[in-house]
């Protein structure tokens, strides 16, 4: 029998478990997760404004370390114009680390694979929510500031892959 090719090993799985709080090193972000859903128009909620908002667990999509993307949102800036939760998130480069601790007392880690900036209204909603063959991760959060409305047009988002 031909040994197996590395596409068809089983990926890890950890069963579900709220995400607590979320650590990426290399970008200097510590934050404990509000849990989120959608808003009555079916957006999601987004954590609260202000200096100091934690991020926030989406909490329609699967804990991190489940099959498919868990999805994490943050501030790019606080109300007060100082720096939001996410404000660090454009210096993580390929093969940085992010953790999310989890209610049952694991630790998901995830390895920086790339981002992606995109038009609030051309949003690739498959590309970022869809399926995948594993678990993944995403930290979204707004860019493209117009200063003429006091508006984020555009998302950033950030993709990356379980590790342990």
């Amino acid at each position: 029998m031909p040994p197996a090719s590395a596409s068809s090993a089983p990926t890890k799985v950890l069963p579900a478990s709220d995400p607590v709080s979320v650590s990426v090193p290399s970008a200097g972000i510590e934050s404990e997760l509000l849990s989120l859903g959608l808003k009555a128009d079916g957006s999601l909620e987004v954590p609260p404004d202000g200096p100091g908002a934690p991020a926030g667990w989406y909490n329609g999509s699967p804990s991190p370390g489940e099959l498919g993307p868990a999805v994490l949102l943050g501030h790019v800036n606080a109300t007060d114009g100082g720096p939001g939760v996410f404000a660090n998130l454009r210096q993580l480069k390929t093969g940085d680390l992010i953790r999310v601790a989890r209610q049952d007392g694991t630790t998901s880690v995830f390895t920086f694979d790339h981002a992606d900036h995109y038009s609030k209204d051309a949003f690739p909603t498959q590309t970022v929510y869809g399926n995948t063959e594993g678990p993944e991760l995403r930290l979204i959060t707004c860019d493209g500031y117009d200063p003429a409305t006091g508006l984020f047009d555009d998302n950033y988002v950030v993709f990356a892959k379980f590790v342990a």
